[in-house]
């Protein structure tokens, strides 16, 4: 049940009510007193939407004071640090406890990005924390040229996820570092060079992958990736074709559809745009074609619902393998399933995953077939941290939590929960131009209007980045124009840290239209 705090002489006073979100009629909080969190919110204090109640209490702060750290962080590191770090005033986070995190003044706010999607079932979840106490105490590090426990038993944990012959897996300490090594035995398996992406991909920063990556912000004016074409996304909401039934999520776009059922107009029109490629830009035989089940710092984009289907024919009729970048989507993330290519009806020759994997402990992995996996073993390729005791230990444990927390199940309920209140908001307000996703991989498009689906500039996507945040909710941008919010919690949120967010959203979004 939510929670109405009101001032009444100087005290706080709570009412009870109903635990769903409805627009228009959100409660709201005073941003101190007994049950609130601290704050500095540029709102009058009853215009802020309550946060929902937390038992876990953080640690005090005692460090570095934020000035110091903003001195450092200019000083000594290196100057994209201070690039790409999010908001005017920056976020000082201190402690997180699962869908939680803590800022060195005290502040709260509910974690919605998970450090970008890889937060995974929740910041210092305590199984995931014993875990790796436990390992750390036995052995923190030795390498592949021994035979350790820990490596075998996830090993054999992760491969029991996976179809066969998805079987044999390499350990990786990233997802950049896992897509350089998939390109690699792609090529070496198929003995051609050319690989394939979709525009607004992202699949790393690597020399390597930033070929496969498709997004001028992410792009230096040097020779990388040779050999990567990036061929059109399908794109349902923002291409040239889509329609509403298109896509397989709980939300469709806003865009008119004249298909018969079980027809789909667009994505003939996108699988007529990949044949343009393959007949333009590369040679008769290629090795791989690399995609998301869902965009991810692409903003949520899904595709047609047979749009991989018929790609994967096509790649492979050309001599080239089929890979799936699961970085994001995977590890039941998407909510129907608990990888993102089983809701296209596929099975890719590999799988890359990192993000997720191990709930923010560094590591990542190339699942693949024992034909593909020999081909690797050409040459010798050594990795001294992949597969390290304590990652193995840690991730292991979070197989064990997505089960028995029922995180999957999490995501598919919260995650439609949400998509289906946020459409109504999309319907209310004309800059909200998409909602879209599956499960906890959720984006938001914003536009100047529906009719132009212009997207919203970056000013405006600020201020309204900046308002959420200083409400007590922590999201992420995305998109090639950096136009879509993108909804990514650990998945432990409730109903209840949905209805906040729903709150906060609409809110954010009526401010910004009273200001313009």
């Amino acid at each position: 049940m939510y929670k109405v705090v009101s001032c009444l002489s100087g005290r706080c006073a709570v009412l009870t009510g109903q635990p769903r979100y409805r627009p228009g009629l959100s409660k709201f909080h005073l941003a101190s007193g007994a049950l609130c969190q601290k704050s500095a919110f540029k709102y009058p204090p009853s215009d802020i939407p309550e946060m929902p109640p937390c038992n876990f209490k953080p640690e005090e702060y005692k460090g570095m004071s934020k000035e110091r750290m903003m001195e450092i962080r200019n000083q000594n590191c290196n100057p994209m640090t201070m690039k790409v770090t999010y908001y005017k005033k920056p976020v000082f986070i201190h402690q997180g406890y699962m869908q939680w995190l803590w800022d060195v003044d005290g502040r709260r706010y509910l974690d919605l990005f998970a450090g970008v999607a890889t937060v995974s079932v929740g910041h210092c979840h305590p199984k995931v924390t014993a875990a790796a106490e436990q390992q750390l105490k036995r052995l923190w590090h030795t390498t592949n040229i021994y035979v350790y426990p820990p490596l075998h038993e996830y090993c054999e944990k992760l491969a029991s996820h996976l179809p066969d012959p998805l079987k044999v897996i390499y350990l990786t300490n990233s997802g950049s570092e896992a897509n350089d090594l998939a390109m690699l035995m792609a090529r070496l398996h198929t003995g051609n060079f050319d690989i394939i992406t979709f525009r607004g991909s992202y699949h790393g920063g690597s020399p390597q992958t930033m070929g496969l990556t498709s997004n001028a912000a992410y792009k230096y004016p040097i020779a990388n990736g040779l050999g990567c074409t990036n061929t059109m996304c399908p794109d349902v909401f923002r291409g040239p074709w889509g329609g509403s039934h298109c896509r397989d999520s709980p939300v469709q776009t806003i865009r008119e559809c004249g298909c018969a059922q079980g027809h789909c107009m667009a994505n003939e029109h996108y699988i007529r745009q990949l044949k343009e490629t393959f007949a333009t830009s590369v040679p008769s035989q290629i090795a791989a074609f690399f995609g998301e089940p869902i965009q991810g710092v692409g903003g949520a984009v899904q595709y047609p619902k047979n749009y991989l289907k018929e790609a994967y024919k096509l790649v492979r009729e050309r001599g080239g393998v089929c890979i799936a970048d699961e970085v994001q989507t995977g590890f039941g993330r998407t909510g129907t399933h608990f990888w993102g290519f089983q809701g296209h009806d596929v099975i890719p020759d590999m799988v890359t995953m990192a993000k997720g994997i191990g709930n923010g402990f560094p590591m990542g992995a190339v699942v693949t077939t024992p034909e593909i996996a020999a081909s690797f073993a050409k040459g010798v390729h050594f990795n001294t941290f992949g597969g390290n005791p304590v990652a193995c230990a840690v991730a292991s444990s979070v197989l064990d939590v997505i089960r028995e927390d029922g995180t999957q199940q999490i995501s598919l309920d919260v995650g439609t929960y949400l998509m289906t209140e946020l459409a109504k908001l999309r319907d209310k307000y004309e800059i909200i131009g998409d909602v879209r996703g599956k499960g906890l991989q959720i984006g938001v498009e914003m536009v100047k209007d529906k009719v132009s689906r212009d997207p919203l500039p970056p000013q405006a996507m600020s201020e309204i980045f900046e308002d959420i945040k200083d409400m007590g909710v922590l999201i992420g941008k995305g998109g090639v124009y950096g136009q879509t919010f993108r909804i990514k919690p650990p998945m432990c949120i409730t109903m209840e840290d949905a209805d906040f967010f729903l709150a906060v959203f609409n809110k954010s979004i009526q401010s910004y239209m009273e200001r313009t």
